[in-house]
């Protein structure tokens, strides 16, 4: 008998899920996905060219907030729960609601997606959004271009577009980011690997990804996304920690899988964090997975002139879902701004434009700082609008991005820079070295 399926997620691990398992799978009939975390991503359709040939018409995706009624009208039998950075007892809240409408609940287990691959992979994930898996992603990628690798990154993917025209997506140049229409979030991951030098892959299909990325790369990267798990086997499996949220790595779904599955542990921004949250994460993970080679690292912060920030009124730009789905209430430019003495933090909240304001009504412990948000057009236009609206002598802008090349801004104007540094030894390349050989 054919089982009706949803899956719930958030515009990438549950599309993957679906390639994977259930497209082409007749034990089953998807009849929807349900969408979280993003916005505007509900509404939409999972294309028939995406889909197969069993949903000649695609899949439609609903609001998360349906789910009970979907489940009832459509005699869905089995949930799959998709999507990640979610707390374990929000999985469980999930779950009842699930249970409690008749159907079954799955989580698919993590080595089960990931593909496998004929180069070597290198897979960077964290237990939390805004650990700093970014940064430590692109130190991986300059050790092996020192040593002489051709480079590949493949991230985690982030399609909020036309779907159709996503299905594989090649960045070389800064053109690129042109051609497809790149979100502020899709342009924080991928200008910084350009910079270096690196060709980045992204998408929704990710057997046909991987197998393009093969043709042209000595190493892979995975880039993760969230606190999501790799969607390629890793030869080395990286994770990244943050002592600043002690006690998260167990406490959120999947980063916890994260960390059990950990080779290499790195506890990110021991510079800025308090020397007994950073041996409760090292005790944590030696409790949790005590075959994983544990580092630390610092989150270096820099900015071209800091001497601008001493006694301003500064509006901090932090990276968007650092402080939303991630839960941050500051990131490296609040950090500035009080290590280089600005005067104030200047609150937006009261300057707020549009979609903004529906960003804090659902996220209210982001505080005097203002998210990176440019999901949408409208968004980048919120952003830019509030921006320019807010009463500061200088904005900081904490992204990796050139944010004055999408929006343009009325006042003063200073990057904040992070990037990873050891913090001791070994050191991250020495590890590297070491299990490339193994």
């Amino acid at each position: 008998m054919v089982e009706n399926v949803i899956i719930m997620g958030a515009a990438g691990r549950d599309f993957h899920n679906f390639n994977i398992y259930f497209r082409d799978n007749k034990r089953y009939n998807v009849v929807a996905f349900t969408a979280t975390q993003i916005p505007d991503i509900e509404g939409r359709r999972y294309p028939p060219e995406l889909a197969g040939e069993l949903y000649p018409d695609g899949i439609p995706i609903y609001s998360d907030e349906k789910l009970f009624d979907l489940i009832k009208d459509n005699k869905v039998d089995l949930v799959s729960f998709s999507y990640s950075d979610v707390p374990h007892l929000e999985v469980m809240h999930k779950a009842s609601i699930v249970t409690a409408a008749g159907a079954d609940f799955i989580i698919i287990g993590a080595p089960y997606t990931m593909l496998k691959s004929k180069k070597k992979v290198i897979s960077v994930c964290a237990v939390r959004t805004g650990c700093g898996k970014s940064q430590t992603s692109r130190r991986v990628v300059q050790i092996l271009q020192d040593l002489g690798k051709k480079v590949v990154v493949v991230r985690h993917p982030m399609p909020y577009g036309d779907l159709t025209k996503q299905v594989v997506q090649r960045f070389s140049t800064f053109d690129d980011l042109e051609k497809y229409n790149c979100t502020v979030e899709e342009r924080e991951e991928y200008e910084p690997m350009l910079r270096m030098g690196a060709v980045v892959y992204a998408g929704v299909d990710y057997e046909k990804i991987l197998r393009q990325a093969e043709e042209e790369a000595d190493v892979i990267i995975w880039d993760g996304g969230n606190n999501d798990t790799p969607f390629f086997a890793p030869d080395i499996h990286i994770v990244v920690f943050d002592p600043h949220r002690p006690g998260h790595e167990t406490s959120y779904h999947p980063g916890e899988t994260n960390l059990i599955m950990a080779d290499l542990a790195i506890i990110n921004k021991v510079d800025s964090a308090d020397p007994k949250n950073i041996e409760k994460v090292r005790s944590t993970i030696e409790a949790n997975n005590p075959k994983a080679v544990i580092i630390q690292a610092e989150s270096e912060i820099t900015a071209e002139d800091p001497g601008q920030i001493k006694g301003k009124r500064v509006l901090v730009v932090e990276d968007g879902p650092t402080l939303t789905h991630g839960e941050m209430d500051y990131g490296a430019g609040v950090i500035a701004a009080k290590r280089f003495g600005a005067d104030q933090l200047v609150d937006p909240r009261p300057y707020l434009v549009g979609t903004l304001k529906q960003v804090f009504q659902r996220y209210p412990p982001i505080g005097a700082l203002l998210p990176a948000m440019g999901y949408t057009p409208r968004q980048v236009s919120d952003l830019e609008a509030t921006i320019n609206r807010t009463e500061c002598d200088l904005v900081l802008v904490a992204t990796p991005i050139d944010l004055t090349k999408m929006i343009s801004i009325n006042k003063p104007v200073l990057a904040i820079r992070y990037e990873y540094k050891d913090h001791g030894r070994p050191t991250l390349k020495e590890i590297i070295i070491e299990k490339l050989q193994n």
